[in-house]
């Protein structure tokens, strides 16, 4: 008897799980304005390799669909 309780008490700890579930809240959808061309006035730039473009003291990165700003 005692064997059947030591394994039912194994097998019970096996099943259970100390792990918690965590759940993250996204934000809000973001609004994200395309430009389709950049200003004569650009300078390419790079940083860490990748590509970047500037103008008016904001950094912008190349999509299919236009420019898009990011913090650098």
């Amino acid at each position: 008897m005692k064997k059947y309780l030591f394994l039912l008490a194994m097998v019970g700890l096996m099943l259970t799980s100390c792990a918690t579930r965590v759940v993250t809240t996204t934000p809000a959808t973001t609004k994200v304005v395309y430009i389709k061309q950049a200003p004569r006035n650009h300078t390419v730039v790079r940083i860490n390799g990748k590509r970047y473009y500037k103008w008016n003291g904001k950094h912008y990165r190349k999509t299919r669909r236009g420019f898009v700003f990011v913090r650098v």
